[in-house]
């Protein structure tokens, strides 16, 4: 069971935490219009994504955590196919697929076929695949898995470019010294519940009146006191 109650701004990016089997990637897809919530709504831009899903999902970039792209395709084709589905013209969008692919380094791979490319240009091509339509909101689960230290910090730059032009972005990510530099605010998520949500500063605050982690504490210190660090200390003394 899945228990959030979240908001997101555009201009933040907004990282989302949580261990493996905590709800990150249901709930991520309950905000895309993937699943169904049982109970409760997701609302983008004003518009429900219950009443009316075609028009909310055109407002969202999502990218799921295992990227498929259609391998015999070229990679133009692709832009086109994804531009088209969410309802674009790709005749008057061909000047921002050279763009995106220029932006995400695959300005020579054009017409190859995505077949050919390595896990990581995969990985670019779909994020630059989201970008067709214009967006208000990205939603990625995992962004920079699988990409080399320049690719992702190719990724990390855009996403905060995007974001000070105003969109919103919610990332999730395993990687703490990611999340602790790169996002705005953090939201915390154990056992399908937010456990914690605010500013580093916010959550350093939290986690520090639990007479745990200190007031400088990192990120990764806050995780582990917020999701059950005990145990993993338990643990260590015992293999000790």
């Amino acid at each position: 069971m899945i228990d959030l109650d979240l908001s997101l701004e555009g201009g933040v990016i907004f990282g989302f935490l949580g261990p493996n089997g905590a709800g990150k990637t249901t709930a991520i897809k309950m905000m895309a219009g993937i699943l169904q919530p049982t109970s409760g709504e997701v609302d983008v831009c004003g518009v429900n994504m219950s009443a009316d899903p075609s028009r909310a999902k055109r407002l969202i970039g999502y990218m799921p955590q295992d990227v498929f792209i259609y391998d015999k395709l070229t990679v133009r084709e692709f832009l086109r196919f994804t531009c088209e589905l969410y309802g674009g013209d790709f005749r008057r969008e061909r000047a921002r697929a050279v763009e995106l692919l220029d932006a995400f380094e695959l300005n020579g791979k054009a017409n190859a076929l995505c077949g050919s490319l390595s896990g990581g240009q995969k990985q670019k091509l779909m994020l630059a695949s989201l970008l067709m339509h214009r967006p208000k909101a990205l939603l990625l689960d995992e962004p920079t898995n699988g990409l080399d230290p320049k690719s992702a910090k190719l990724v990390k730059d855009l996403l905060r470019k995007l974001a000070a032009q105003g969109m919103a972005v919610l990332m999730s990510t395993h990687i703490m010294e990611v999340a602790e530099r790169m996002c705005d605010r953090i939201g915390i998520i154990h056992q399908g519940k937010l456990v914690a949500q605010g500013t580093l500063g916010e959550l350093r605050a939290k986690a520090a009146r639990g007479d745990g982690v200190g007031g400088e504490a990192s990120l990764e210190d806050i995780f582990l006191e917020l999701t059950g660090g005990d145990n993993i200390t338990q643990l260590i003394s015992f293999l000790e």
